[in-house]
């Protein structure tokens, strides 16, 4: 049988258990030209809860009664005459929350197992790698000499974000909730400094952190903590919109920021950023990045919880902070 994550109906701030329905149905068979996959582990995002609302956004929602949206990573066990998949292939695509998955093969990309672990090719050199990577070089577009400000620095896509900056020459300051995570991007990740919003006034703190302001500040949160964020912006600044973690949950309106004449001031820019505008570029990423882990530059952290009946609580750890890097479910049954 297939365990399957299902849409039942559209939350009103944090989701409830009964949001979604483990079911189990009939493994699928694949059509000509498909193949099926065991997937193995799946990717929890911040942006899985943007999905499940049922308004306009840069991709559609899922649809109610449909499996969860979901990265994932997987091996294939049947190929029926698929061009290019055979049987064995270890592939990474959007499989959803499930077990197994049947695809034609489009977005599925093969990776080598032996060149790096399942979880990190849904984590560093997955989507939230590339957004790391696409975010900081191409939207907020850093020089050497750089302060680089992140939030969310000890999270998948901020964590990387750091690193990046630190390799490509910048100071780097990060945004973390309490001691733990603090001590991990300044002493594992190499950050130069390190704010915790949950113990200190972040606007105090990031004139202390970054005396001489900012120029790139890398968005995950949102809310107050872009605020500050835009009070100590440089000339020419940049701040890339990559997500706003705290204002998911809202069952009000969105907490806007009242900083924002400091881009006029400052003659700074604002941009958005989805990962999927770059996907033409991946590969390249992927391999750059690669060769930063090979040569120790690079660190990623995957924080692997196991059972896909526990996909509810382990998501809620997104909320709640209790992770550290990258969150992923193991849905393979040993």
């Amino acid at each position: 049988m297939n365990k399957q994550i299902i849409l039942k109906k559209r939350p009103q701030g944090l989701p409830e258990k009964d949001t979604w329905e483990l079911q189990s149905n009939p493994v699928p068979e694949p059509g000509d030209g498909e193949v099926l996959i065991q997937q193995h582990y799946v990717s929890l995002d911040p942006a899985m809860r943007g999905w499940i609302n049922d308004s306009k956004s840069y991709i559609e929602p899922v649809k109610i009664d449909d499996v969860m949206r979901a990265g994932s990573i997987g091996e294939v066990i049947k190929s029926n005459n698929h061009p290019k998949f055979n049987e064995g292939d270890v592939l990474t695509g959007w499989g959803g929350v499930q077990q197994y998955a049947v695809s034609n093969g489009d977005n599925w990309y093969k990776v080598d197992p032996n060149l790096a672990s399942l979880p990190t090719y849904i984590g560093t050199l997955g989507m939230p790698g590339m957004t790391a990577y696409f975010g900081i070089l191409e939207v907020g577009k850093i020089k050497e000499g750089d302060v680089v400000l992140v939030s969310g620095a000890a999270g998948a896509v901020g964590s990387v974000v750091g690193q990046i900056a630190k390799i490509k020459g910048c100071k780097v300051v990060g945004i973390a909730g309490g001691e733990k995570k603090c001590n991990y991007i300044k002493e594992e990740l190499g950050f130069d400094g390190a704010i915790d919003y949950k113990s200190e006034n972040v606007h105090t703190a990031i004139k202390r952190e970054c005396p001489k302001g900012i120029d790139v500040y890398f968005d995950n949160v949102g809310g107050e903590i872009l605020d500050a964020a835009l009070a100590r912006l440089r000339m020419h600044a940049r701040v890339v919109i990559c997500g706003a973690i705290s204002q998911y949950n809202n069952k009000e309106n969105v907490n806007g920021p009242s900083n924002y004449l400091s881009l006029l001031v400052n003659r700074a820019t604002m941009q958005g950023m989805v990962v999927m505008d770059y996907a033409k570029d991946y590969g390249k990423a992927a391999q750059e990045m690669g060769g930063w882990i090979a040569q120790g530059k690079l660190k990623s952290k995957e924080d692997v919880y196991e059972g896909i009946e526990n996909f509810h609580e382990t998501f809620l750890r997104l909320f709640s902070g209790e992770k550290m890097g990258k969150l992923v479910l193991k849905v393979i049954e040993d």
